[in-house]
């Protein structure tokens, strides 16, 4: 035994050792509350600047496009303002105004590049007197029709010294926010040919000198159609995304439509400026009843009609009578009547397939795509039988631009399995699998093979 002072002193180096512990313990345990905290606000701070880019990158580019002149010079301080956002704001908190915090950036970042690239700014000194004198000659009385800065530069890229797809794809790339991939998918080509155009049309302003300016209001109507394009595509890519864990992005389809309104304020006299805005709106309608409670997609067939957008479905019919009459039809004008006869129907059964059909083979005419097609054969397999359908798909098979184009062996699936000969459907099924982009398409792919309609699913 100790004797009682040594227990003495053992019991208080014990309990100073035990203090120590708990001090150590603590001391860990503040750090780690520290750490979790700093990791939470960059959290926080990377959730920020996402949304904040995804929201309003387009008119953070098309701001820098204006007051520089430059969309390389555009994207480039854009990148580095989103940079100096995941350095700042994870320690200083976001920002009460995230946009006008990344704009500020962004210009800052422009002017430096310049005082220090002397060359560069003569450069674009040049294209701005370019403007000047072009904005001069065009005359535009207030321009007052160009309210949206992004719409105003959707304009401005539609310039006919590009190639019609070239300068399509700019936009969308560029200004309208989607990928490369994304861009790719709306014209059907693989995504290094579209990266070219994308370079391809940079070089092309960069070289002709055309300048980034507002075109006059008697230049507004011939270069209408890319712009519709545009929004159109931006619309498609948020109705059914091509990559990513939901199906629709609804951020996006809602974009479309503010834009669309726009235009048919701006041109109310441009018939296939109502034809989009009623496509659109008629389309959207159904946002509520496109998907179930996990995001998996619900065919048209299987949607609780009471669940669509009445209100949007009376818009869009008033706008689809606009876009008939006067004239000949155009292709927005043909596919927003062909949404209406969907959104009238009580269900797929009483939908008049009859109609349909007469209205893809006027959009043939107008538009011939393979996209068209293949929606046409599905109409004439609601109408005359999925083996009229299925025909009609076949006949496509050699289509180079639908080898990577999921709804089209989707739809041959479909219908292979509708006439029983569920091991040809597995197989579609499982190429449509290895194509889709989205984790919700997948997941239906995946349970219509498990439910015996071509057999197991793989692993």
């Amino acid at each position: 035994m100790f004797p009682r002072e040594d227990r003495t002193a053992g019991d208080a180096r014990g309990a100073q050792g035990a203090r120590g512990a708990q001090g150590a313990r603590d001391s860990q345990d503040s750090q780690d509350s520290q750490d979790s905290r700093e990791e939470a606000d960059a959290v926080e701070a990377r959730v920020a600047v996402e949304s904040v880019f995804r929201e309003e990158r387009g008119l953070l580019l098309a701001s820098l496009v204006r007051r520089f002149g430059d969309l390389d010079l555009a994207e480039e301080v854009t990148s580095e303002a989103i940079e100096a956002a995941l350095l700042h704001w994870p320690a200083e908190g976001v920002p009460a105004r995230p946009g006008a915090w990344l704009l500020t950036t962004a210009r800052r970042r422009a002017v430096d590049r310049l005082r220090r690239d002397r060359a560069y700014a003569a450069r674009l000194a040049v294209l701005q007197a370019d403007a000047d004198r072009a904005e001069a000659v065009a005359a535009p009385t207030g321009l007052g029709e160009l309210p949206d800065e992004r719409l105003q530069l959707f304009f401005t890229c539609a310039h006919p010294a590009l190639a019609a797809e070239d300068r399509t794809a700019l936009t969308l790339r560029c200004l309208a926010g989607l990928t490369t991939p994304e861009v790719a998918r709306a014209f059907l080509v693989p995504t290094a040919t579209m990266a070219q155009r994308i370079v391809r049309a940079k070089k092309k302003i960069r070289e002709a000198r055309i300048p980034f300016r507002v075109p006059g209001p008697d230049e507004l109507p011939d270069r209408l159609p890319g712009v519709l394009q545009v929004v159109y595509s931006v619309f498609t890519e948020g109705y059914a995304a091509s990559s990513g864990p939901r199906l629709q992005r609804l951020d996006l389809a809602e974009e479309a439509i503010r834009l669309a309104r726009i235009l048919r304020r701006l041109l109310p006299a441009e018939r296939e400026s109502a034809g989009l805005l009623a496509l659109l709106l008629l389309v959207h309608a159904r946002r509520g009843a496109r998907t179930g409670p996990e995001g998996e997609p619900v065919l048209l067939e299987d949607q609780d009609r009471g669940l669509w957008d009445r209100a949007m479905i009376e818009e869009g019919r008033g706008l689809v009578v606009q876009a008939l009459t006067g004239g000949p039809a155009g292709p927005y004008g043909v596919q927003a009547a062909i949404a209406a006869l969907h959104d009238e129907a009580a269900d797929v059964e009483s939908t008049d397939w009859a109609q349909i059909v007469a209205l893809y083979d006027v959009l043939l005419t107008l538009t011939p795509s393979p996209v068209v097609a293949v929606n046409r054969a599905v109409a004439v397999a609601m109408r005359d039988g999925p083996g009229a359908g299925l025909a009609l798909l076949d006949a496509l098979a050699g289509e180079p631009r639908l080898r990577a184009y999921p709804p089209y062996v989707v739809a041959r699936g479909d219908l292979l399995s509708r006439l029983g000969r569920g091991g040809e459907a597995a197989v579609a099924y499982r190429e449509a699998l290895e194509l889709a982009g989205t984790e919700p398409e997948r997941a239906a792919l995946r349970r219509k093979l498990g439910e015996g309609r071509g057999g197991p699913a793989p692993a």
